[in-house]
């Protein structure tokens, strides 16, 4: 038993060492996503970011929102005072009998309320998010813009990824090469978070420990996302991207935290209400965060080794390639059935 003690006391140890690595990374991330004066501050010195982050709130807040308040607030009351569910409410209890007219109030009740939700709620949605989305990206660029002269940073933005982005040049050739390889990257960016997406919700449904993988990946998902403006306006590589996302796993984990605790108790709809307001809120905090500096700092307290890489987008990254890779085989037969014609 001694013998068997002693050679689990160095595994126990670096356990104990690497989830205090963790823990302590993930709080980092959790107070840089919590700093939202960071939000006030470039609102105050931009007043185009200050307009578009006032029609994010004013579309999903006021009428998103608003609209699904009144449908909870009025419409339904007031449908359940046109069509009553209970006896006690008719004024003759003849009517009630059978419970025939119950059952055709509430096929009227639910057929009403469908009826809102396929010609407003739904359409409504769907606008949102093709609108929020471009907004979203005005609300970075701005912000970025309101960053690079307002001084507010203790170091400019534009060179919190300047070892990244040194790298990325030095690797990219110019010209036309150095376009058809943005564009790769774009598709395939696009593939890896469709994909991650769709892991996302799959984890969901898995018994057990499916709501707790859910929210880790949700958090991730999120993270990415808002750190991804600030990365594209400093030109950071997709390859970069993921490699500094995935070696500080526990931080990007704490900073998308508070956003999917702010959704992950409501319905599909209300969450995406709230989510598209408080989503540009956390891309501004993103854009003015000196994430690498503050994982620097913490890294170089640490005696011992810090965390290893996780490889979060394995899944999706194989996916993604097998996709490309049909793609890649199928345009190559093309061309030469092309030439043998």
């Amino acid at each position: 038993l001694q013998t068997m003690e002693t050679s689990t006391a160095p595994l126990v140890n670096l356990l104990r060492t690497k989830s205090k690595q963790a823990l302590l990374l993930y709080l980092e991330g959790f107070r840089e996503a919590c700093c939202l004066h960071r939000v006030i501050i470039l609102c105050r010195r931009s007043r185009k970011l200050l307009i578009r982050t006032g029609q994010c709130f004013l579309l999903n807040g006021f009428i998103f929102l608003g609209s699904m308040f009144v449908l909870k607030s009025v419409v339904i009351p007031t449908l359940l005072w046109i069509l009553p569910d209970q006896c006690s409410q008719f004024s003759s209890q003849e009517l009630c009998s059978g419970g025939s007219i119950l059952k055709f109030y509430s096929f009227l009740r639910r057929g009403l309320v469908q009826l809102l939700y396929v010609f407003w709620f739904y359409p409504f949605y769907v606008f949102s998010i093709i609108l929020s989305n471009l907004w979203y990206n005005d609300i970075a660029k701005h912000g970025f813009a309101a960053m690079e002269t307002s001084g507010y940073a203790t170091t400019d933005p534009s060179k919190q990824n300047e070892t990244l982005r040194n790298t990325e040049h030095q690797e990219r050739p110019a010209g036309l090469g150095g376009v058809m390889i943005g564009i790769g990257e774009q598709a395939y960016s696009l593939l890896l978070l469709s994909f991650f997406c769709i892991e996302v919700y799959a984890t969901g449904l898995l018994p057990f420990i499916g709501k707790f993988m859910n929210f880790l990946l949700l958090s991730w998902m999120y993270a990415y996302y808002c750190f991804e403006y600030k990365w594209n306006f400093t030109e950071v590589g997709l390859d970069k991207r993921l490699d500094f996302f995935e070696t500080n796993w526990a931080f990007f984990a704490g900073f998308g935290s508070p956003c999917v605790l702010a959704i992950f108790f409501f319905s599909p709809l209300i969450s995406y209400g709230v989510m598209a307001i408080l989503f540009p809120l956390f891309v501004l905090t993103a854009t003015g965060s000196p994430a690498e500096e503050v994982i620097s700092a913490k890294r170089r307290t640490w005696k011992v080794a810090g965390l290893s890489r996780l490889p979060i987008f394995y899944i999706a990254d194989t996916l993604s390639m097998k996709v490309l890779s049909f793609f890649s085989l199928e345009s190559q037969e093309q061309i030469k059935d092309s030439k043998a014609l």
